[in-house]
Protein backbone atom coordinates (compact mmCIF):
# COMPACT_ATOMS: atom_id res chain seq x y z
CA UNK A 1 0.00 0.00 0.00
CA UNK A 2 1.51 3.22 -1.26
CA UNK A 3 1.71 6.72 1.37
CA UNK A 4 -2.14 7.85 1.10
CA UNK A 5 -1.41 10.93 3.52
CA UNK A 6 0.96 12.68 5.25
CA UNK A 7 2.56 14.71 8.75
CA UNK A 8 1.47 11.59 10.32
CA UNK A 9 3.64 8.72 12.19
CA UNK A 10 4.42 6.22 10.20
CA UNK A 11 5.04 2.44 10.75
CA UNK A 12 7.84 2.56 8.67
CA UNK A 13 9.90 3.57 5.60
CA UNK A 14 7.67 1.80 2.66
CA UNK A 15 4.65 3.78 4.07
CA UNK A 16 6.33 6.39 2.81
CA UNK A 17 6.31 6.06 -0.79
CA UNK A 18 4.56 7.56 -3.52
CA UNK A 19 2.61 11.20 -3.26
CA UNK A 20 5.34 12.75 -3.95
CA UNK A 21 4.61 16.78 -4.99
CA UNK A 22 4.22 18.01 -8.05
CA UNK A 23 5.97 21.71 -8.92
CA UNK A 24 6.21 24.28 -11.38
CA UNK A 25 9.18 25.01 -13.33
CA UNK A 26 9.49 28.75 -12.82
CA UNK A 27 12.68 29.62 -14.09
CA UNK A 28 13.48 27.05 -17.34
CA UNK A 29 9.71 26.90 -17.97
CA UNK A 30 9.44 30.91 -17.91
CA UNK A 31 7.92 32.72 -21.20
CA UNK A 32 6.36 29.05 -22.27
CA UNK A 33 2.37 28.94 -23.73
CA UNK A 34 1.97 26.24 -20.96
CA UNK A 35 3.33 25.39 -17.79
CA UNK A 36 5.53 22.56 -17.05
CA UNK A 37 5.08 20.80 -14.02
CA UNK A 38 7.63 17.72 -12.38
CA UNK A 39 6.41 15.00 -10.58
CA UNK A 40 9.35 14.68 -8.02
CA UNK A 41 9.99 11.08 -7.44
CA UNK A 42 13.36 11.58 -6.41
CA UNK A 43 12.17 12.61 -2.98
CA UNK A 44 10.40 9.00 -2.46
CA UNK A 45 12.51 7.29 0.30
CA UNK A 46 15.22 5.24 -2.23
CA UNK A 47 15.74 8.66 -3.70
CA UNK A 48 13.40 7.33 -7.43
CA UNK A 49 10.21 6.50 -8.46
CA UNK A 50 11.08 2.79 -8.69
CA UNK A 51 10.37 2.58 -5.17
CA UNK A 52 6.49 2.35 -6.29
CA UNK A 53 7.06 -1.18 -8.11
CA UNK A 54 9.66 -2.10 -5.77
CA UNK A 55 6.94 -2.21 -2.86
CA UNK A 56 3.62 -3.18 -5.33
CA UNK A 57 5.83 -6.18 -7.16
CA UNK A 58 6.09 -7.86 -3.45
CA UNK A 59 3.31 -6.82 -2.15
CA UNK A 60 1.49 -8.86 -5.07
CA UNK A 61 4.01 -11.47 -4.96
CA UNK A 62 3.16 -12.01 -0.91
CA UNK A 63 -0.85 -11.81 -2.05
CA UNK A 64 -0.29 -14.24 -4.31
CA UNK A 65 1.75 -17.02 -2.12
CA UNK A 66 4.75 -16.27 -4.33
CA UNK A 67 7.67 -15.72 -1.32
CA UNK A 68 8.64 -17.56 1.99
CA UNK A 69 9.72 -16.37 4.80
CA UNK A 70 13.70 -15.38 3.97
CA UNK A 71 13.13 -15.72 0.48
CA UNK A 72 16.09 -13.59 -2.13
CA UNK A 73 14.61 -11.66 -4.48
CA UNK A 74 16.97 -11.28 -7.97
CA UNK A 75 16.38 -7.84 -10.44
CA UNK A 76 17.76 -7.04 -13.62
CA UNK A 77 18.43 -3.27 -12.57
CA UNK A 78 20.31 -0.02 -13.80
CA UNK A 79 20.35 0.21 -9.58
CA UNK A 80 17.24 2.52 -8.83
CA UNK A 81 14.79 -0.51 -9.21
CA UNK A 82 17.67 -2.59 -7.04
CA UNK A 83 17.38 0.26 -4.15
CA UNK A 84 13.82 0.59 -3.87
CA UNK A 85 13.91 -3.53 -3.47
CA UNK A 86 16.66 -3.18 -0.92
CA UNK A 87 14.48 -1.03 1.07
CA UNK A 88 11.73 -3.25 1.04
CA UNK A 89 13.81 -6.56 1.33
CA UNK A 90 14.75 -4.72 4.56
CA UNK A 91 11.72 -4.01 5.62
CA UNK A 92 10.26 -7.67 5.28
CA UNK A 93 13.76 -9.53 5.59
CA UNK A 94 14.51 -11.17 1.91
CA UNK A 95 17.94 -11.22 0.65
CA UNK A 96 18.57 -9.38 -2.83
CA UNK A 97 20.91 -9.95 -5.59
CA UNK A 98 20.53 -7.37 -8.12
CA UNK A 99 22.34 -7.76 -11.63
CA UNK A 100 24.03 -4.54 -13.49
CA UNK A 101 25.37 -3.56 -16.53
CA UNK A 102 28.70 -2.65 -16.31
CA UNK A 103 27.79 1.04 -17.68
CA UNK A 104 25.88 1.76 -14.43
CA UNK A 105 27.50 4.48 -12.32
CA UNK A 106 30.03 2.98 -9.20
CA UNK A 107 28.09 5.36 -6.97
CA UNK A 108 24.84 2.80 -7.38
CA UNK A 109 26.63 -0.19 -6.91
CA UNK A 110 27.95 1.36 -3.86
CA UNK A 111 24.61 2.36 -2.81
CA UNK A 112 23.43 -1.22 -3.29
CA UNK A 113 26.04 -2.92 -1.80
CA UNK A 114 25.99 -0.38 1.69
CA UNK A 115 21.70 -1.65 1.43
CA UNK A 116 22.98 -5.16 2.08
CA UNK A 117 22.57 -6.31 -1.52
CA UNK A 118 24.86 -8.73 -3.53
CA UNK A 119 25.71 -6.92 -6.66
CA UNK A 120 26.73 -9.18 -9.74
CA UNK A 121 28.59 -6.62 -12.73
CA UNK A 122 27.55 -7.80 -16.56
CA UNK A 123 29.08 -6.84 -19.54
CA UNK A 124 27.36 -4.03 -21.45
CA UNK A 125 25.86 -6.93 -23.85
CA UNK A 126 22.49 -6.90 -26.50
CA UNK A 127 19.84 -8.16 -25.30
CA UNK A 128 20.48 -11.34 -27.54
CA UNK A 129 23.49 -11.87 -25.32
CA UNK A 130 23.59 -14.72 -22.81
CA UNK A 131 25.73 -12.37 -20.61
CA UNK A 132 23.21 -9.40 -21.00
CA UNK A 133 22.39 -8.57 -17.62
CA UNK A 134 18.43 -9.99 -18.00
CA UNK A 135 19.29 -13.17 -18.98
CA UNK A 136 21.62 -13.60 -16.53
CA UNK A 137 19.15 -12.79 -14.19
CA UNK A 138 16.61 -14.88 -15.59
CA UNK A 139 19.16 -17.95 -15.50
CA UNK A 140 20.57 -17.70 -12.18
CA UNK A 141 16.58 -17.38 -10.63
CA UNK A 142 16.34 -20.74 -12.91
CA UNK A 143 19.38 -22.43 -11.16
CA UNK A 144 19.05 -21.16 -7.45
CA UNK A 145 15.64 -21.12 -7.15
CA UNK A 146 15.35 -17.72 -6.43
CA UNK A 147 12.26 -14.99 -7.43
CA UNK A 148 12.68 -12.83 -10.56
CA UNK A 149 10.91 -9.78 -9.37
CA UNK A 150 11.18 -9.06 -13.45
CA UNK A 151 10.16 -5.21 -13.66
CA UNK A 152 10.37 -5.35 -17.34
CA UNK A 153 7.50 -7.75 -17.79
CA UNK A 154 5.50 -7.29 -14.21
CA UNK A 155 2.34 -6.56 -14.84
CA UNK A 156 1.99 -5.32 -11.05
CA UNK A 157 4.71 -2.55 -12.72
CA UNK A 158 2.05 -0.85 -14.92
CA UNK A 159 -0.47 -1.40 -12.74
CA UNK A 160 0.82 0.61 -9.88
CA UNK A 161 1.28 3.97 -12.19
CA UNK A 162 -1.80 3.57 -13.74
CA UNK A 163 -3.46 3.43 -9.32
CA UNK A 164 -1.22 5.81 -8.03
CA UNK A 165 1.78 7.85 -10.30
CA UNK A 166 -1.07 8.84 -12.67
CA UNK A 167 -4.30 9.41 -10.03
CA UNK A 168 -1.95 12.07 -8.25
CA UNK A 169 -0.99 13.73 -10.88
CA UNK A 170 -5.14 14.17 -12.00
CA UNK A 171 -5.52 15.32 -8.46
CA UNK A 172 -2.75 17.40 -8.19
CA UNK A 173 -3.77 19.39 -11.44
CA UNK A 174 -7.84 18.92 -11.20
CA UNK A 175 -7.52 16.95 -14.08
CA UNK A 176 -6.05 19.34 -16.63
CA UNK A 177 -3.48 18.01 -18.56
CA UNK A 178 -2.21 18.87 -22.09
CA UNK A 179 0.94 15.93 -22.39
CA UNK A 180 2.42 14.14 -20.08
CA UNK A 181 6.14 13.20 -20.71
CA UNK A 182 8.43 10.29 -19.70
CA UNK A 183 11.46 8.16 -20.55
CA UNK A 184 10.87 4.11 -20.66
CA UNK A 185 13.25 1.81 -19.17
CA UNK A 186 10.75 -1.03 -18.27
CA UNK A 187 8.31 1.14 -19.59
CA UNK A 188 6.21 0.88 -16.46
CA UNK A 189 5.42 4.93 -15.78
CA UNK A 190 4.78 5.66 -19.36
CA UNK A 191 2.12 2.64 -19.80
CA UNK A 192 0.36 3.17 -16.62
CA UNK A 193 0.21 7.22 -16.23
CA UNK A 194 -0.86 7.63 -19.75
CA UNK A 195 -3.41 4.79 -19.81
CA UNK A 196 -4.65 6.37 -16.31
CA UNK A 197 -4.92 10.06 -17.63
CA UNK A 198 -6.42 9.24 -21.62
CA UNK A 199 -8.93 7.15 -19.37
CA UNK A 200 -9.64 10.85 -17.71
CA UNK A 201 -7.99 13.58 -20.13
CA UNK A 202 -9.89 14.18 -23.57
CA UNK A 203 -6.76 15.05 -25.75
CA UNK A 204 -4.27 14.35 -23.67
CA UNK A 205 -0.86 13.52 -25.74
CA UNK A 206 1.68 11.36 -24.05
CA UNK A 207 5.13 11.71 -25.34
CA UNK A 208 8.36 9.21 -24.76
CA UNK A 209 11.76 11.24 -24.01
CA UNK A 210 14.12 8.80 -25.63
CA UNK A 211 18.15 9.03 -25.43
CA UNK A 212 19.55 9.44 -28.69
CA UNK A 213 21.33 6.06 -29.19
CA UNK A 214 18.14 3.91 -27.81
CA UNK A 215 15.93 2.40 -30.56
CA UNK A 216 12.40 3.00 -28.59
CA UNK A 217 11.36 6.26 -30.36
CA UNK A 218 11.65 4.72 -34.28
CA UNK A 219 9.46 1.37 -32.21
CA UNK A 220 6.98 4.10 -31.35
CA UNK A 221 6.70 5.56 -34.56
CA UNK A 222 7.03 3.17 -37.06
CA UNK A 223 6.51 0.04 -34.74
CA UNK A 224 10.04 -1.64 -35.34
CA UNK A 225 13.30 -0.76 -33.13
CA UNK A 226 15.71 1.76 -35.15
CA UNK A 227 19.44 1.22 -34.97
CA UNK A 228 21.01 0.40 -31.66
CA UNK A 229 23.61 3.34 -30.63
CA UNK A 230 25.47 3.88 -27.33
CA UNK A 231 24.29 6.57 -25.29
CA UNK A 232 25.72 7.79 -21.49
CA UNK A 233 22.38 8.71 -19.67
CA UNK A 234 21.00 5.66 -17.29
CA UNK A 235 17.97 3.80 -16.43
CA UNK A 236 16.35 4.92 -19.85
CA UNK A 237 16.07 3.83 -23.23
CA UNK A 238 17.38 0.42 -24.75
CA UNK A 239 17.79 -1.70 -28.19
CA UNK A 240 14.48 -3.80 -27.50
CA UNK A 241 10.94 -2.70 -26.51
CA UNK A 242 10.13 -3.94 -23.01
CA UNK A 243 6.67 -6.12 -22.86
CA UNK A 244 5.74 -3.16 -19.95
CA UNK A 245 5.75 -0.49 -22.84
CA UNK A 246 2.72 -0.44 -24.38
CA UNK A 247 3.26 1.08 -27.44
CA UNK A 248 -0.86 1.97 -27.85
CA UNK A 249 -0.42 4.07 -25.20
CA UNK A 250 2.07 6.29 -26.96
CA UNK A 251 0.97 9.23 -29.33
CA UNK A 252 5.03 10.77 -30.33
CA UNK A 253 8.14 10.24 -29.25
CA UNK A 254 10.77 13.20 -28.54
CA UNK A 255 14.82 12.15 -28.92
CA UNK A 256 16.92 14.07 -26.85
CA UNK A 257 21.16 13.63 -26.96
CA UNK A 258 22.81 13.09 -23.75
CA UNK A 259 24.51 17.03 -23.81
CA UNK A 260 21.33 18.60 -24.21
CA UNK A 261 20.17 15.64 -21.12
CA UNK A 262 22.85 16.12 -18.83
CA UNK A 263 23.14 20.39 -19.42
CA UNK A 264 19.03 20.65 -18.35
CA UNK A 265 19.21 18.42 -15.44
CA UNK A 266 22.23 21.03 -14.36
CA UNK A 267 19.45 23.76 -14.64
CA UNK A 268 17.59 21.86 -12.71
CA UNK A 269 19.84 21.47 -9.95
CA UNK A 270 21.26 24.86 -10.22
CA UNK A 271 18.43 27.11 -11.53
CA UNK A 272 15.41 25.34 -9.38
CA UNK A 273 16.72 23.83 -6.93
CA UNK A 274 15.82 19.81 -7.76
CA UNK A 275 18.34 17.50 -6.91
CA UNK A 276 18.10 15.19 -10.00
CA UNK A 277 19.93 12.47 -12.58
CA UNK A 278 20.42 12.68 -15.75
CA UNK A 279 16.75 11.00 -16.91
CA UNK A 280 15.40 14.10 -15.34
CA UNK A 281 17.24 16.01 -17.94
CA UNK A 282 16.19 14.26 -20.79
CA UNK A 283 12.42 14.19 -19.81
CA UNK A 284 12.33 18.16 -18.83
CA UNK A 285 14.19 18.70 -22.62
CA UNK A 286 11.75 16.71 -24.17
CA UNK A 287 8.63 18.68 -22.05
CA UNK A 288 10.28 22.19 -22.87
CA UNK A 289 10.35 21.69 -26.41
CA UNK A 290 6.33 20.10 -26.42
CA UNK A 291 5.45 23.42 -24.42
CA UNK A 292 6.97 25.59 -26.54
CA UNK A 293 5.33 24.26 -29.42
CA UNK A 294 2.27 25.41 -28.60
CA UNK A 295 -0.16 22.49 -29.66
CA UNK A 296 -1.30 21.88 -26.32
CA UNK A 297 -3.66 23.39 -23.70
CA UNK A 298 -3.02 22.01 -20.76
CA UNK A 299 0.36 21.95 -18.65
CA UNK A 300 3.18 19.59 -19.94
CA UNK A 301 3.41 17.33 -16.82
CA UNK A 302 6.26 15.34 -16.18
CA UNK A 303 9.11 12.93 -13.88
CA UNK A 304 11.86 13.38 -12.21
CA UNK A 305 12.92 9.74 -11.99
CA UNK A 306 16.26 9.99 -9.60
CA UNK A 307 18.01 11.69 -7.21
CA UNK A 308 21.44 13.71 -7.98
CA UNK A 309 23.27 11.14 -5.02
CA UNK A 310 23.92 8.37 -7.34
CA UNK A 311 25.57 10.20 -10.31
CA UNK A 312 27.97 12.45 -8.06
CA UNK A 313 31.07 10.32 -9.68
CA UNK A 314 29.93 10.56 -13.31
CA UNK A 315 31.68 13.45 -15.50
CA UNK A 316 28.43 15.31 -16.50
CA UNK A 317 28.47 16.07 -12.49
CA UNK A 318 31.91 17.42 -12.81
CA UNK A 319 31.62 20.67 -15.02
CA UNK A 320 34.72 22.24 -16.56
CA UNK A 321 36.17 24.74 -13.36
CA UNK A 322 34.68 22.61 -10.98
CA UNK A 323 37.35 21.14 -9.52
CA UNK A 324 38.19 17.82 -7.79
Amino acid sequence: MLNHGSGRLAPGILQQIGRTPLVSLRTLGAGLPVPILVKCEHLNPGGSVKDRIALAIIDDAEARGLLAPGATLIEATAGNTGIGLALVAAARGYRLVCVMPEKMSHDKRAALATLGAQVIVTPNASPADPENFRNVARRLADERGWFLTDQFRNPANVRVHAETTGVEILEATGGRVGAFVAGAGTGGTISGVGRCLKEQVSGVKIVLADPVGSALAEWVERGRCGADGSYAVEGIGGSVAPENLHREVIDAAERVSDDESFATALRLIREEGLLVGGSAGTNVAAALRIAARGEVEGPVVTVLPDSWDRYRGCAWMRPAGAGA
